[in-house]
Protein backbone atom coordinates (compact mmCIF):
# COMPACT_ATOMS: atom_id res chain seq x y z
CA UNK A 1 0.00 0.00 0.00
CA UNK A 2 2.85 2.36 0.85
CA UNK A 3 5.75 1.03 -0.81
CA UNK A 4 7.22 0.08 2.28
CA UNK A 5 7.92 3.76 2.81
CA UNK A 6 10.72 3.37 1.22
CA UNK A 7 10.77 5.86 -1.79
CA UNK A 8 13.42 8.56 -2.68
CA UNK A 9 12.23 11.83 -3.51
CA UNK A 10 12.52 11.32 -7.23
CA UNK A 11 10.06 8.79 -7.21
CA UNK A 12 7.88 10.42 -4.76
CA UNK A 13 7.75 13.37 -6.74
CA UNK A 14 6.94 11.20 -9.94
CA UNK A 15 4.25 9.87 -8.45
CA UNK A 16 2.79 12.78 -7.17
CA UNK A 17 2.98 14.80 -10.14
CA UNK A 18 1.47 11.72 -12.21
CA UNK A 19 -1.76 11.90 -9.80
CA UNK A 20 -4.35 13.56 -11.99
CA UNK A 21 -1.74 13.96 -15.28
CA UNK A 22 -4.49 12.42 -17.43
CA UNK A 23 -6.45 12.56 -20.43
CA UNK A 24 -8.76 15.30 -18.83
CA UNK A 25 -4.97 17.66 -18.46
CA UNK A 26 -4.28 17.54 -21.63
CA UNK A 27 -7.94 17.71 -23.56
CA UNK A 28 -9.83 19.03 -21.02
CA UNK A 29 -7.63 22.10 -20.26
CA UNK A 30 -6.54 22.67 -23.47
CA UNK A 31 -10.27 22.57 -24.76
CA UNK A 32 -11.21 24.88 -22.22
CA UNK A 33 -8.38 27.26 -22.50
CA UNK A 34 -9.09 27.41 -26.48
CA UNK A 35 -12.78 28.46 -25.12
CA UNK A 36 -12.14 31.09 -22.52
CA UNK A 37 -8.20 31.20 -21.80
CA UNK A 38 -6.61 30.63 -18.17
CA UNK A 39 -9.52 32.23 -16.35
CA UNK A 40 -11.23 28.84 -17.58
CA UNK A 41 -8.18 26.44 -16.49
CA UNK A 42 -8.05 27.53 -12.59
CA UNK A 43 -9.76 24.30 -11.57
CA UNK A 44 -6.97 22.14 -13.31
CA UNK A 45 -3.95 22.42 -13.73
CA UNK A 46 -3.43 25.44 -10.98
CA UNK A 47 -6.00 24.16 -8.48
CA UNK A 48 -4.29 20.76 -8.80
CA UNK A 49 -1.09 22.13 -8.19
CA UNK A 50 -2.46 24.40 -5.04
CA UNK A 51 -3.34 21.39 -3.34
CA UNK A 52 -0.31 19.64 -3.66
CA UNK A 53 1.38 22.59 -2.08
CA UNK A 54 -0.81 23.06 0.76
CA UNK A 55 -0.89 19.20 1.36
CA UNK A 56 2.93 19.87 1.09
CA UNK A 57 2.75 22.70 4.00
CA UNK A 58 0.11 21.78 6.50
CA UNK A 59 -0.79 17.62 6.36
CA UNK A 60 1.99 15.82 4.83
CA UNK A 61 4.76 15.98 8.00
CA UNK A 62 1.85 15.45 10.21
CA UNK A 63 0.12 12.52 8.61
CA UNK A 64 3.39 10.94 8.04
CA UNK A 65 4.32 11.03 11.38
CA UNK A 66 0.95 9.45 12.59
CA UNK A 67 2.34 6.16 11.25
CA UNK A 68 -1.31 5.71 8.72
CA UNK A 69 -1.91 2.69 6.74
CA UNK A 70 -4.65 4.67 4.69
CA UNK A 71 -6.41 8.19 5.13
CA UNK A 72 -9.59 6.03 6.65
CA UNK A 73 -6.84 5.17 9.43
CA UNK A 74 -7.09 8.52 10.87
CA UNK A 75 -10.56 9.10 11.18
CA UNK A 76 -10.34 5.68 13.21
CA UNK A 77 -7.71 7.14 15.60
CA UNK A 78 -8.72 10.29 16.09
CA UNK A 79 -12.97 9.96 15.86
CA UNK A 80 -13.24 6.23 16.03
CA UNK A 81 -14.57 3.34 14.35
CA UNK A 82 -17.99 4.85 13.10
CA UNK A 83 -16.32 7.82 11.36
CA UNK A 84 -13.94 5.72 10.11
CA UNK A 85 -16.58 3.58 8.36
CA UNK A 86 -18.99 6.52 7.06
CA UNK A 87 -15.78 8.21 6.04
CA UNK A 88 -14.53 4.86 4.17
CA UNK A 89 -17.57 4.78 2.46
CA UNK A 90 -17.61 8.51 1.08
CA UNK A 91 -13.92 7.67 -0.19
CA UNK A 92 -13.69 3.87 -1.93
CA UNK A 93 -16.88 3.42 -4.39
CA UNK A 94 -17.00 6.65 -6.15
CA UNK A 95 -13.11 5.69 -8.24
CA UNK A 96 -15.31 2.87 -9.70
CA UNK A 97 -16.31 5.75 -12.35
CA UNK A 98 -13.46 7.80 -11.95
CA UNK A 99 -11.35 4.12 -13.09
CA UNK A 100 -14.05 3.65 -15.47
CA UNK A 101 -13.46 6.95 -17.46
CA UNK A 102 -9.68 6.54 -17.56
CA UNK A 103 -10.62 2.90 -18.76
CA UNK A 104 -12.48 4.53 -22.02
CA UNK A 105 -9.83 6.99 -22.42
CA UNK A 106 -7.29 4.70 -23.27
CA UNK A 107 -9.53 2.64 -25.02
CA UNK A 108 -11.11 5.43 -27.67
CA UNK A 109 -6.91 5.98 -28.23
CA UNK A 110 -6.26 2.31 -29.28
CA UNK A 111 -9.73 2.85 -31.23
CA UNK A 112 -7.69 5.77 -33.26
CA UNK A 113 -5.25 4.34 -33.65
CA UNK A 114 -5.75 0.91 -34.01
CA UNK A 115 -9.46 0.06 -35.06
CA UNK A 116 -10.19 -2.17 -32.43
CA UNK A 117 -13.41 -2.09 -30.53
CA UNK A 118 -13.19 0.43 -27.99
CA UNK A 119 -14.39 -2.37 -25.29
CA UNK A 120 -11.81 -4.49 -26.31
CA UNK A 121 -9.03 -0.98 -25.98
CA UNK A 122 -10.58 -0.91 -22.25
CA UNK A 123 -10.32 -4.83 -21.12
CA UNK A 124 -6.77 -4.95 -22.66
CA UNK A 125 -5.35 -1.43 -21.02
CA UNK A 126 -7.72 -3.16 -17.64
CA UNK A 127 -5.35 -5.70 -18.07
CA UNK A 128 -1.81 -4.15 -18.38
CA UNK A 129 -3.05 -1.71 -15.45
CA UNK A 130 -4.16 -4.26 -13.20
CA UNK A 131 -1.26 -6.74 -13.30
CA UNK A 132 1.53 -4.26 -12.19
CA UNK A 133 -0.45 -3.01 -9.62
CA UNK A 134 -1.84 -6.49 -8.50
CA UNK A 135 1.89 -7.70 -8.60
CA UNK A 136 3.75 -4.39 -7.25
CA UNK A 137 1.16 -2.68 -5.35
CA UNK A 138 2.37 0.89 -4.50
CA UNK A 139 5.76 0.43 -5.49
CA UNK A 140 5.05 -0.79 -8.97
CA UNK A 141 3.24 2.29 -9.69
CA UNK A 142 5.62 4.33 -8.08
CA UNK A 143 8.66 2.73 -10.72
CA UNK A 144 6.26 3.15 -13.95
CA UNK A 145 4.94 6.60 -12.80
CA UNK A 146 8.37 7.53 -13.00
CA UNK A 147 8.98 6.10 -15.75
CA UNK A 148 5.76 7.37 -17.63
CA UNK A 149 7.00 10.65 -16.34
CA UNK A 150 9.37 11.40 -18.64
CA UNK A 151 8.06 9.99 -21.45
CA UNK A 152 4.78 12.17 -20.87
CA UNK A 153 7.42 15.26 -20.57
CA UNK A 154 9.37 14.00 -23.59
CA UNK A 155 6.19 13.83 -25.84
CA UNK A 156 4.70 17.18 -25.19
CA UNK A 157 7.97 19.06 -25.40
CA UNK A 158 9.01 17.95 -28.27
CA UNK A 159 5.92 18.34 -29.99
CA UNK A 160 5.74 21.80 -28.45
CA UNK A 161 8.91 22.40 -30.14
CA UNK A 162 8.45 21.49 -33.65
CA UNK A 163 4.72 23.18 -33.70
CA UNK A 164 6.29 26.61 -32.43
CA UNK A 165 9.12 26.36 -35.04
CA UNK A 166 6.37 25.40 -37.44
CA UNK A 167 4.58 28.57 -36.54
CA UNK A 168 7.67 30.90 -36.39
CA UNK A 169 8.29 30.94 -32.61
CA UNK A 170 6.83 31.10 -29.41
CA UNK A 171 6.48 35.40 -29.87
CA UNK A 172 4.44 34.81 -33.00
CA UNK A 173 2.25 32.72 -31.31
CA UNK A 174 1.67 34.55 -28.20
CA UNK A 175 1.34 38.11 -30.24
CA UNK A 176 -1.81 36.28 -31.72
CA UNK A 177 -3.45 35.69 -28.06
CA UNK A 178 -6.04 38.36 -27.41
CA UNK A 179 -5.19 39.96 -23.87
CA UNK A 180 -8.52 38.70 -22.37
CA UNK A 181 -7.22 34.72 -22.72
CA UNK A 182 -4.54 35.86 -19.97
CA UNK A 183 -7.01 36.94 -17.50
CA UNK A 184 -6.48 35.26 -14.30
CA UNK A 185 -8.28 36.85 -11.64
CA UNK A 186 -12.14 37.97 -11.34
CA UNK A 187 -14.07 40.89 -11.81
CA UNK A 188 -15.20 42.36 -8.35
CA UNK A 189 -18.74 40.84 -8.44
CA UNK A 190 -19.69 38.36 -5.17
CA UNK A 191 -21.07 35.98 -7.23
CA UNK A 192 -17.68 35.56 -9.82
CA UNK A 193 -15.86 35.95 -6.78
CA UNK A 194 -17.76 32.79 -5.57
CA UNK A 195 -17.12 31.20 -8.95
CA UNK A 196 -13.91 31.66 -8.69
CA UNK A 197 -13.16 30.50 -5.33
CA UNK A 198 -15.08 27.22 -5.81
CA UNK A 199 -12.53 26.47 -9.03
CA UNK A 200 -10.00 26.39 -7.01
CA UNK A 201 -11.48 24.38 -4.50
CA UNK A 202 -12.51 21.49 -6.48
CA UNK A 203 -9.29 20.22 -7.02
CA UNK A 204 -7.20 22.45 -4.78
CA UNK A 205 -9.15 21.57 -1.21
CA UNK A 206 -11.14 18.65 -2.69
CA UNK A 207 -7.90 16.68 -3.02
CA UNK A 208 -6.30 16.64 0.16
CA UNK A 209 -8.91 14.63 1.85
CA UNK A 210 -8.70 11.87 -0.70
CA UNK A 211 -6.50 8.10 -0.59
CA UNK A 212 -4.34 8.70 -3.94
CA UNK A 213 -2.51 11.64 -2.95
CA UNK A 214 -2.65 10.60 0.66
CA UNK A 215 -1.07 7.22 -0.44
CA UNK A 216 1.35 8.84 -2.54
CA UNK A 217 2.78 11.32 -0.50
CA UNK A 218 2.90 8.58 2.74
CA UNK A 219 5.20 6.27 0.28
CA UNK A 220 8.48 8.90 0.98
CA UNK A 221 11.18 7.58 2.72
CA UNK A 222 10.80 10.31 5.11
CA UNK A 223 8.70 13.10 6.47
CA UNK A 224 10.93 15.49 4.87
CA UNK A 225 11.11 13.35 1.68
CA UNK A 226 6.57 13.61 1.24
CA UNK A 227 6.73 17.59 1.89
CA UNK A 228 9.54 18.58 -0.36
CA UNK A 229 8.04 15.62 -3.13
CA UNK A 230 4.55 17.91 -2.66
CA UNK A 231 6.17 20.77 -3.70
CA UNK A 232 8.58 19.50 -6.35
CA UNK A 233 5.35 17.48 -7.97
CA UNK A 234 3.32 21.06 -8.15
CA UNK A 235 5.84 22.72 -9.46
CA UNK A 236 6.13 20.11 -12.20
CA UNK A 237 2.17 19.24 -12.64
CA UNK A 238 1.98 23.51 -13.51
CA UNK A 239 5.11 23.38 -15.67
CA UNK A 240 4.05 20.75 -17.50
CA UNK A 241 0.39 20.93 -17.74
CA UNK A 242 1.20 24.41 -19.88
CA UNK A 243 2.62 22.51 -22.85
CA UNK A 244 -0.62 20.88 -23.69
CA UNK A 245 -2.00 24.86 -23.50
CA UNK A 246 0.77 26.13 -25.69
CA UNK A 247 0.32 23.76 -28.32
CA UNK A 248 -3.56 23.81 -28.06
CA UNK A 249 -2.36 27.70 -29.47
CA UNK A 250 -0.11 26.56 -32.04
CA UNK A 251 -2.64 24.10 -33.57
CA UNK A 252 -5.16 26.89 -33.90
CA UNK A 253 -2.85 29.35 -35.32
CA UNK A 254 -1.06 26.53 -37.68
CA UNK A 255 -4.29 24.59 -38.43
CA UNK A 256 -7.60 26.37 -37.36
CA UNK A 257 -9.75 24.16 -39.28
CA UNK A 258 -8.72 21.75 -36.67
CA UNK A 259 -10.72 23.72 -33.74
CA UNK A 260 -14.06 24.19 -35.39
CA UNK A 261 -15.59 20.87 -34.09
CA UNK A 262 -15.11 19.44 -30.47
CA UNK A 263 -12.30 21.13 -29.35
CA UNK A 264 -11.64 18.03 -27.02
CA UNK A 265 -10.27 16.07 -30.03
CA UNK A 266 -7.94 19.19 -31.35
CA UNK A 267 -4.71 18.06 -30.29
CA UNK A 268 -5.37 13.93 -31.14
CA UNK A 269 -6.54 14.79 -34.45
CA UNK A 270 -3.34 17.42 -35.41
CA UNK A 271 -1.48 14.79 -34.55
CA UNK A 272 -2.43 12.26 -36.26
CA UNK A 273 -3.28 14.85 -39.65
CA UNK A 274 -0.03 16.69 -39.26
CA UNK A 275 2.56 15.30 -37.67
CA UNK A 276 5.37 12.25 -39.24
CA UNK A 277 4.86 8.56 -37.20
CA UNK A 278 7.90 9.18 -34.65
CA UNK A 279 5.67 12.49 -33.54
CA UNK A 280 2.70 10.35 -33.26
CA UNK A 281 4.24 7.65 -31.33
CA UNK A 282 5.91 10.17 -28.87
CA UNK A 283 2.36 12.41 -28.26
CA UNK A 284 0.15 9.25 -28.07
CA UNK A 285 2.43 7.32 -25.66
CA UNK A 286 2.97 10.10 -23.48
CA UNK A 287 -1.09 10.34 -23.41
CA UNK A 288 -1.45 6.67 -22.43
CA UNK A 289 1.47 6.73 -20.08
CA UNK A 290 -0.69 9.91 -18.66
CA UNK A 291 -3.99 7.74 -18.17
CA UNK A 292 -1.87 5.02 -16.83
CA UNK A 293 -0.48 6.69 -13.94
CA UNK A 294 -3.75 8.33 -13.16
CA UNK A 295 -5.60 4.60 -13.37
CA UNK A 296 -2.91 2.74 -11.37
CA UNK A 297 -3.10 4.59 -8.44
CA UNK A 298 -7.02 5.11 -8.58
CA UNK A 299 -7.20 1.29 -8.68
CA UNK A 300 -5.04 0.63 -5.72
CA UNK A 301 -6.63 4.10 -3.76
CA UNK A 302 -9.93 2.40 -2.61
CA UNK A 303 -8.59 -1.02 -2.45
CA UNK A 304 -6.41 0.21 0.01
CA UNK A 305 -9.27 1.28 1.82
CA UNK A 306 -11.89 -1.01 1.27
CA UNK A 307 -9.56 -3.96 2.83
CA UNK A 308 -8.30 -1.88 5.54
CA UNK A 309 -11.10 -0.18 6.12
CA UNK A 310 -14.47 -1.74 5.71
CA UNK A 311 -13.28 -5.20 5.44
CA UNK A 312 -10.76 -5.51 8.13
CA UNK A 313 -12.99 -4.27 10.72
CA UNK A 314 -16.01 -6.09 10.37
CA UNK A 315 -14.69 -9.08 10.01
CA UNK A 316 -14.61 -11.56 12.73
CA UNK A 317 -11.67 -13.12 12.39
CA UNK A 318 -8.32 -11.58 12.87
CA UNK A 319 -5.90 -11.43 9.55
CA UNK A 320 -2.40 -12.06 9.69
CA UNK A 321 -0.15 -10.17 7.28
CA UNK A 322 0.01 -12.85 4.70
CA UNK A 323 -3.99 -12.76 4.89
CA UNK A 324 -4.34 -9.31 4.97
CA UNK A 325 -1.86 -8.67 1.64
CA UNK A 326 -4.27 -11.63 0.08
CA UNK A 327 -7.30 -10.12 1.09
CA UNK A 328 -5.95 -6.55 -0.57
CA UNK A 329 -4.78 -8.03 -3.52
CA UNK A 330 -8.33 -9.43 -4.23
CA UNK A 331 -9.85 -6.11 -3.66
CA UNK A 332 -7.27 -4.92 -6.54
CA UNK A 333 -8.81 -6.93 -8.71
CA UNK A 334 -12.54 -6.22 -7.42
CA UNK A 335 -12.62 -2.59 -8.09
CA UNK A 336 -10.97 -3.01 -11.71
CA UNK A 337 -13.24 -5.59 -12.64
CA UNK A 338 -16.43 -3.38 -11.73
CA UNK A 339 -14.65 -0.49 -13.77
CA UNK A 340 -14.11 -2.37 -16.84
CA UNK A 341 -17.70 -3.61 -16.77
CA UNK A 342 -18.88 -0.44 -16.46
CA UNK A 343 -16.85 1.28 -18.62
CA UNK A 344 -17.65 -1.59 -21.43
CA UNK A 345 -21.42 -0.77 -20.45
CA UNK A 346 -20.96 2.77 -20.76
CA UNK A 347 -18.34 5.46 -23.01
CA UNK A 348 -18.91 8.76 -21.68
CA UNK A 349 -16.31 10.34 -20.15
CA UNK A 350 -18.00 13.31 -19.25
CA UNK A 351 -20.75 11.28 -16.86
CA UNK A 352 -18.54 8.86 -15.57
CA UNK A 353 -16.08 11.33 -13.86
CA UNK A 354 -19.04 13.54 -13.05
CA UNK A 355 -20.78 10.54 -11.06
CA UNK A 356 -17.64 9.61 -9.50
CA UNK A 357 -17.02 13.18 -8.04
CA UNK A 358 -19.12 12.98 -4.74
CA UNK A 359 -16.54 16.28 -3.49
CA UNK A 360 -14.83 14.81 -0.69
CA UNK A 361 -14.46 18.32 0.27
CA UNK A 362 -18.03 18.80 1.44
CA UNK A 363 -17.72 15.38 3.48
CA UNK A 364 -13.96 14.60 4.71
CA UNK A 365 -12.11 18.30 4.05
CA UNK A 366 -13.87 19.72 7.60
CA UNK A 367 -13.04 16.72 9.76
CA UNK A 368 -9.38 16.36 8.18
CA UNK A 369 -8.71 19.52 9.10
CA UNK A 370 -10.34 20.25 12.07
CA UNK A 371 -9.17 16.71 13.69
CA UNK A 372 -5.40 17.76 12.64
CA UNK A 373 -5.42 20.98 14.13
CA UNK A 374 -8.27 21.42 16.82
CA UNK A 375 -8.08 19.24 19.88
CA UNK A 376 -11.99 19.93 20.71
CA UNK A 377 -13.00 18.31 17.60
CA UNK A 378 -15.51 15.28 18.54
CA UNK A 379 -16.30 12.20 16.72
CA UNK A 380 -19.99 13.57 16.71
CA UNK A 381 -18.88 16.91 15.00
CA UNK A 382 -17.06 15.14 12.71
CA UNK A 383 -19.93 12.65 11.73
CA UNK A 384 -22.07 15.84 11.54
CA UNK A 385 -19.68 17.49 9.26
CA UNK A 386 -19.39 14.18 6.91
CA UNK A 387 -23.53 13.64 6.22
CA UNK A 388 -24.68 17.21 6.75
CA UNK A 389 -21.96 18.61 3.91
CA UNK A 390 -22.77 15.93 1.95
CA UNK A 391 -26.62 16.38 2.05
CA UNK A 392 -26.59 19.93 1.28
CA UNK A 393 -24.08 19.07 -1.61
CA UNK A 394 -27.05 16.92 -2.90
CA UNK A 395 -30.05 19.27 -2.08
CA UNK A 396 -28.25 22.43 -4.30
CA UNK A 397 -27.16 19.66 -7.07
CA UNK A 398 -30.90 18.42 -7.33
CA UNK A 399 -32.26 21.92 -7.32
CA UNK A 400 -29.72 23.06 -9.83
CA UNK A 401 -29.02 26.35 -8.57
CA UNK A 402 -26.60 29.26 -10.83
CA UNK A 403 -24.07 28.86 -7.61
CA UNK A 404 -21.97 26.23 -7.40
CA UNK A 405 -22.85 23.57 -4.98
CA UNK A 406 -19.94 23.01 -3.07
CA UNK A 407 -19.61 26.73 -1.75
CA UNK A 408 -22.97 25.72 0.63
CA UNK A 409 -22.05 22.34 1.13
CA UNK A 410 -18.62 23.27 2.58
CA UNK A 411 -20.10 26.15 4.99
CA UNK A 412 -22.39 23.51 6.54
CA UNK A 413 -19.78 21.31 6.57
CA UNK A 414 -17.61 22.96 8.91
CA UNK A 415 -20.18 25.09 11.06
CA UNK A 416 -21.36 21.06 11.76
CA UNK A 417 -18.04 20.55 12.63
CA UNK A 418 -17.65 23.48 14.89
CA UNK A 419 -21.29 23.49 16.22
CA UNK A 420 -21.12 19.38 16.81
CA UNK A 421 -17.86 19.65 18.83
CA UNK A 422 -18.68 21.90 21.15
CA UNK A 423 -22.19 20.81 21.95
CA UNK A 424 -21.05 17.09 21.95
CA UNK A 425 -17.50 17.12 22.83
CA UNK A 426 -15.82 13.69 23.56
CA UNK A 427 -15.38 12.44 26.94
CA UNK A 428 -11.46 13.65 26.74
CA UNK A 429 -12.27 16.99 26.16
CA UNK A 430 -14.72 16.99 29.35
CA UNK A 431 -12.41 15.59 31.22
CA UNK A 432 -9.49 18.11 30.07
CA UNK A 433 -12.06 20.92 30.96
CA UNK A 434 -12.53 20.25 34.06
CA UNK A 435 -8.76 19.77 35.43
CA UNK A 436 -8.14 23.72 33.60
CA UNK A 437 -10.79 24.58 36.15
Amino acid sequence: MLAGRSLPIVLSSAALFATWFGSETVFGASSEFLKGGLYNVIEDPFGAALCLVLFGMFFARRLYTMNLLTLGDFFKIRFGKKTELTASIFLAPPYIGYIAAQLVAMGLILNVLTGMAVWQGVVISACIVTLYTYVGGMWAISITDFVQSIIIIAGLLVLAIILANKAGGVDVILKEVPSSDFRFFPKMEIKEIVLYFAAWSVLGLGSIPSQDVFQRAMSSGSAKTAVWSCYIAAGMYLTIAMLPLFISLCTKHLYPAQVSGDTQLTLPNMVLAHTAMPIQILFFGSLLSAIMSTTSSAILAPAAIFSENIIKPLASTRFSDKQFLILTKISVLLFSVLATIMACLRSNIYELVGESSILSLVSLFAPLVFGLYWRRASNTGAMLSMILGMLTWIIFEVYDTSWPSLVPALFVSMVAMVAGSLTWPNKENIEYDKNRT
